[in-house]
């Protein structure tokens, strides 16, 4: 895996370290989450972020673990970083960090005090919500080790204060139990029980969200540390809070083999690809129904389009075709009416997509054509030629074929469906309401999987057999726009927008493409939308472009998909490129310094359209991952 370590000048620095992130998960949708240098800048940063009964219903438990050293000397050393309402950074052990670094995917620190290094390493049980956090004395000493448990209990998007209720917190010499939901362990545990106020998250504040929490102090771990090698160690887990997980050390080492097990299987033919496979792993997650797919850290939960669209890479190039399966056979339980569910995060069901659907008839054919599974083609079919049949005759939102040109048209007022679906005060910035390019390249795509589908099943293809040649004749009429690159929409309410969008990419990249790419055309699309972190959502320049992706909640939606660079469409392009046989090493290599300036090891949701292009949005990003890595492998 390509190496992410950081030393003093780096860690030292308060805005230079906490802009880099790491990220731990626990294979339900839970996860740990932090900054090289300690600073909790974001409302979800926590050594214990426990999934509910899905992925996006999260609660903050323990937010920090704050160690303390006493020297031979009698000096006390605080080596944690906070930064409280009035932009005091207090404590500021980040001066202190000699190094972070990830280690296997897992995050060490080490802090020097003149002749004594202490290191920390944090690790969670995978399968269940737990975090083990080992502190090891390398060098010096004696020393004494304080351990300070700030503790919460809340919503993951939320902020809990000292206006309402303390947290209830029940000790014993061995640690404490948390509103009954979560119980902490380690050595010699003293009850303390007082609020810290103020506690300022520096990232929310940039995005217009409230930035402060008040934090339970609900006591401390002590142990001597005579000697190099000696140990502390702490373990939190919710759940069945009599099932304690192994020794903390243990868990670091059953972490540690499995990310490995998991890279060897991957089959990475370089650092980079080994990097990008373990950071696939950290977004599939089995819950109570089964495999799914989290869309990003620290905020989303599953979204049928992010599954469906991040699939290849995440399953399939990473050799995991047995959890695919299983998963693709779950969501097709969920179609109704030929569309399938898009689980949002506030944990009610929707059908509010045009494309979630066809990228699922793209996912299982991707699964068939890669694994040769005929058996997974007979089991879906039947369920596949009801999607075909209900998009012909028409379903929800006013999705349905067009029988003058074949093609898909969509649009409700007040709905935003396809993949650009931000609104402001709920309006769509961009409602694309007639027949989207992508959402149409996917259509005749869909259609062309569904008859080869049908053929390896050894049994008839429906009406798929008739709407493929008028779809594809269809595209081939309408999209071609005077400008030399695809209309963006045609038969919208003001016409057909020739606007440039990367959205056409799909017209060209996709297995059953409608269209051959043509070089000029990419240059084109390259020249205005490419940067060295994907492509923007629009061209600069363009009437309401915008590229800066900032400021609160209605500015952010604004610019979402209105400049904004998306990592994910860098697939799309490059394999549109390998159709004309040109390779597009340096379009991928463009990206590799990434893995190590925002979400360590991952690759971010958005960046900035306008240079230096810093990244936005979530650090950790499914379809961002999927699809770099899936591009890698073409």
């Amino acid at each position: 895996m390509r190496r992410l370590a950081f030393g003093p000048q780096v860690c030292g620095n308060v805005e230079e370290g906490s802009a880099r992130e790491w990220l731990l998960t626990d294979g339900r949708g839970g996860y740990a989450m932090g900054t090289v240098n300690g600073l909790r800048t974001r409302r979800y940063h926590g050594l214990l972020i426990v999934a509910g009964e899905t992925p996006a219903t999260r609660r903050l438990a323990l937010a920090a673990l704050d160690p303390i050293v006493v020297l031979p000397s009698g000096a006390s050393v605080r080596l944690a970083t906070h930064e409280w309402a009035d932009g005091t950074i207090a404590p500021r052990g980040h001066e202190l960090l000699a190094g972070f670094e990830l280690v296997d995917g897992l995050p060490r620190w080490r802090w020097r005090i003149g002749d004594v290094v202490l290191e920390r390493e944090i690790a969670m049980v995978h399968g269940r919500p737990a975090v083990a956090v080992v502190h090891r004395l390398l060098t010096g000493g004696p020393v004494s080790l304080s351990l300070e448990a700030l503790v919460t209990w809340r919503d993951s998007h939320g902020e809990r204060t000292a206006c309402g209720p303390a947290p209830a917190v029940e000790s014993d010499e061995s640690g404490c139990v948390v509103e009954r939901a979560y119980r902490l362990r380690g050595p010699a545990f003293r009850t303390a029980g007082v609020w810290w106020r103020g506690v300022r998250h520096r990232a929310e504040a940039a995005r217009g969200l409230p930035p402060q929490e008040d934090l339970w102090y609900a006591g401390s771990f002590h142990a001597e540390l005579r000697q190099p090698g000696a140990t502390a160690e702490v373990r939190a887990w919710a759940g069945d809070l009599d099932d304690q997980p192994p020794a903390p050390a243990q868990v670091v080492d059953a972490a540690r083999a499995r990310h490995r097990a998991v890279v060897r299987a991957a089959q990475p033919a370089d650092d980079a690809q080994a990097t990008l496979a373990l950071s696939a792993d950290s977004f599939i997650v089995r819950t109570a129904a089964g495999v799914d797919v989290v869309a990003g850290y620290p905020w989303f939960g599953a979204w049928s389009r992010d599954t469906m669209l991040s699939y290849e890479g995440l399953f399939l190039t990473t050799n995991r075709a047995a959890e695919g399966r299983e998963l693709l056979i779950s969501y097709a339980e969920t179609l109704s009416e030929g569309m399938l569910a898009n689980t949002a995060d506030t944990g009610s069901v929707e059908y509010n997509t045009a494309d979630g659907t066809l990228w699922f008839l793209h996912a299982v054919g991707r699964h068939v054509a890669t694994t040769g599974d005929v058996d997974l083609a007979a089991e879906l079919l039947p369920a596949l030629l009801d999607v075909v049949d209900h998009h012909l005759t028409g379903t929800r939102y006013g999705i349905g074929a067009d029988p003058i040109d074949g093609l898909l048209r969509q649009g409700a007022a007040g709905e935003a469906l396809t993949w650009m679906d931000a609104r402001v005060n709920g309006v769509p910035v961009t409602a694309r309401t007639g027949k989207p390019v992508e959402v149409n390249a996917l259509w005749v795509n869909g259609l062309a999987t569904v008859i080869k589908l049908a053929w390896q099943a050894r049994t008839g293809a429906g009406t798929a057999v008739r709407a493929h040649p008028d779809a594809l004749t269809g595209f081939a009429r309408r999209f071609p726009a005077p400008t030399g690159w695809l209309y963006d929409v045609v038969d919208g309410p003001a016409g057909d927008d020739a606007t440039l969008r990367p959205n056409q990419l799909l017209a060209w990249s996709l297995p059953y493409a409608p269209l051959r790419p043509e070089p000029a055309t990419l240059q084109a699309i390259g020249s205005a939308l490419m940067t060295p972190l994907g492509l923007r959502s629009l061209a600069p320049g363009a009437p309401g472009y915008h590229g800066v992706h900032r400021g609160g909640p209605a500015a952010r939606d604004t610019a979402y998909h209105s400049g904004t660079v998306w990592p994910w469409l860098t697939g799309p392009f490059v394999a549109a490129w390998h159709r004309l046989g040109v390779a597009a090493d340096q379009t991928i290599s463009d990206a590799d310094d990434h893995l190590g300036e925002y979400g360590l090891g991952s690759v971010s949701e958005t960046a900035d359209g306008d240079a230096p292009h810093e990244a936005t949005g979530c650090p950790f990003q499914a379809w961002s991952v999927a699809e770099t890595l899936r591009a890698r492998r073409l």
